[in-house]
């Protein structure tokens, strides 16, 4: 088998696209083509369907691409399996990160992932929009907190431990909350992806129940991005609940300032989300492996134990229950399901 034609009909069949598997693999568009072409020619059955709109498998191509995914994966298996002792491991990785993990934790530890595996080439997509991890070609994603319903395959990791904070300036002007009930002088900034303002509030555990309760708090301002969120307190606009993690650069350098840690908001789950398949590159999982190890230290102990405590819904409203993400049912964007956000979130995913 010639493992370049097996790679760019993956590429193809994953993308349902010849011009996207194209610029992917950094080939031309009629080299994609006549790859397919021989391949099916090899095998002596068609394996997509194109048309001049759209590009799908046929029943031999669907049966086909998962052997192929397995005989790839394999492959780089066997490539590879001696190359820990000698040079790392080579190829190219693209994962998607939330921004601030990205930019506080990840990044700056990179060159030492680099120095184990110099021949590696890491492409890191950053952002707080959900991603489709296997149309845009990604090999893992890292997630924060609750996963939709999705046929992709989530490795929980643990749960980001909460705080609270606001800026010097604004707690000169509102003073320190200490308690729920002199929340009722401050304004939170709220965190939600439709920018709506609806349900902003102070989310705390009750310890009379063991149930997670929002505190009514009117918002100033509601912005949808993690930078965004930390910017408006920092500028005095707020108070706000976020992982330590994100907000550990800010408060050691007294750009913010902790508050009410009695109170803190639900711990967050952290998942990797990769593509559903028996055989992953050992450089997929040489990169999940680090990641791990890079966030644990963030995680509140237990692993998840406050994370499963049950909610209940301010205004009288019942809870509803959350979704895990672990190879659920499918759904018209498996992909960007999984990666999305809780559906009312005050707080940014990292």
């Amino acid at each position: 088998m010639n493992t370049d034609e097996l790679r760019i009909f993956s590429r193809v069949a994953e993308l349902a696209s010849f011009s996207r598997a194209a610029d992917q693999l950094g080939l031309t568009r009629a080299r994609v083509s006549v790859a397919v072409q021989q391949l099916e020619e090899r095998l002596g059955t068609r394996l997509l369907q194109r048309t001049t709109r759209s590009v799908r498998l046929t029943e031999d191509g669907g049966r086909f691409l998962e052997r192929c995914k397995d005989y790839l994966a394999e492959g780089e298996q066997l490539a590879t399996m001696f190359r820990s002792h000698a040079g790392g491991l080579t190829g190219r990785l693209r994962v998607d990160l939330p921004n601030a993990i990205a930019r506080d934790l990840v990044i700056p530890r990179l060159p030492e992932f680099l120095a184990r595996h110099p021949a590696l080439e890491v492409g890191i997509s950053t952002s707080d929009r959900r991603v489709d991890l296997v149309h845009e070609g990604f090999d893992c994603v890292l997630r924060v907190g609750m996963l939709g319903d999705s046929e992709l395959v989530a490795r929980p990791l643990g749960a980001l431990r909460m705080a609270n904070a606001a800026s010097p300036g604004y707690l000169r002007a509102h003073g320190t909350p200490r308690t729920l009930h002199d929340l009722a002088q401050h304004r939170v900034v709220h965190f939600a992806q439709t920018l709506s303002s609806s349900d902003a509030g102070w989310e705390y555990l009750d310890p009379a129940d063991g149930m997670y309760k929002t505190w009514p708090v009117p918002a100033t301002v509601t912005v949808n991005g993690t930078d965004a969120y930390q910017a408006a307190a920092r500028a005095g606009l707020g108070l706000i609940q976020a992982p330590f993690a994100g907000l550990e650069a800010s408060l050691a350098a007294g750009a913010l300032v902790q508050v009410m840690p009695e109170f803190n908001a639900r711990p967050m789950p952290v998942s990797l989300l990769y593509a559903n398949r028996r055989q992953l590159a050992p450089r997929v999982l040489a990169v999940m492996d680090w990641l791990t190890e890079i966030v644990a230290p963030y995680f509140v102990e237990g692993r998840g134990a406050a994370v499963n405590a049950p909610s209940a819904a301010p205004s009288g409203r019942a809870a509803s229950p959350s979704r895990s993400g672990r190879r659920a049912s499918r759904g018209a964007s498996p992909a960007a399901d999984a990666a999305a956000p809780r559906r009312r979130s005050r707080r940014p995913p990292s």
